[in-house]
């Protein structure tokens, strides 16, 4: 049983992270299409560190995270 609380628990905390991460990305991208430079650069940073800080941890595959930042960068360098 202690095994199973232990997976939960960690179930949890990476879905928290995931949730995270693809919030911290809508917004991003709603920014860019809103065409707000300024308060997009921010959030793109914002971004970009919560995707390296969840491949860290394990939450998503590296691989995943430089992935999402190259597309995340490239809607950004088109945009401005």
């Amino acid at each position: 049983m202690a095994k199973l609380d232990n997976v939960d628990r960690k179930r949890k905390r990476n879905r928290s992270g995931r949730t995270f991460v693809k919030s911290s990305l809508a917004k991003a991208e709603q920014l860019i299409a809103a065409k707000q430079t300024e308060a997009a650069q921010k959030q793109v940073v914002k971004t970009v560190s919560a995707l390296d800080k969840a491949a860290k941890k394990g939450i998503i595959h590296p691989n995943q995270a430089a992935r999402r930042k190259s597309r995340l960068m490239r809607k950004m360098n088109k945009a401005s």
